[in-house]
């Protein structure tokens, strides 16, 4: 049974990525804007030695792949599944995980989303369009998924020029 501290923690982090989700918000973004951010992300992997999948898509196409060393295809598997939870919510996928609390990763059956392409874990981001709504997601695979999505938001941040510490989660 999880402490009162626990789900504490657990409430502020969800508050907290709600205030991610209203703060980073694009005014338009293309493939140049995809390319910036990815190239970004893959950079600071290639750096740190970290076994990523980065995946940015709109709903109609991918934008940006990259599968860094030591990945496999089944960190671009949960990659996939994470951005369809994103489409599906019009969430961030550690969001919905926090929210859903459920230790197998699945959605209540109640749902009907198959496992095999929705999955509850963190790393999976709405790219939100100030006019239009989410278009897209922003993925990172392989790292725990809190660093997944904290490495999302760490870039979103940089790019939208937005304070990072003020955005993060609580250590």
């Amino acid at each position: 049974m999880e402490t009162s501290g626990a789900d504490a923690s657990r409430a502020a982090d969800i508050k907290k990525i709600a205030e991610q989700e209203s703060a980073l918000i694009f005014e338009h973004f293309d493939e140049t804007t995809a390319f910036e951010i990815g190239g970004s992300i893959r950079t600071n992997g290639l750096v740190g030695r970290r076994a990523v999948v980065v995946d940015i898509r709109l709903w109609d196409r991918q934008l940006f792949h990259a599968a860094l060393p030591g990945s496999s295809a089944i960190t671009a598997e949960w990659a996939r599944r994470k951005l369809n939870s994103v489409r599906m919510f019009h969430k961030s996928s550690y969001r919905l995980a926090l929210e859903q609390r459920r230790e197998d990763r699945t959605f209540p059956p109640g749902y009907g989303l198959n496992p095999g392409d929705y999955v509850l874990a963190g790393g999976a981001f709405p790219i939100r369009i100030k006019a239009a709504g989410v278009i897209g997601a922003l993925v990172v695979s392989g790292l725990s998924e809190r660093a997944d999505h904290e490495t999302v938001v760490a870039a979103l941040c940089t790019h939208l020029g937005k304070d990072e510490r003020s955005l993060a989660l609580d250590a």
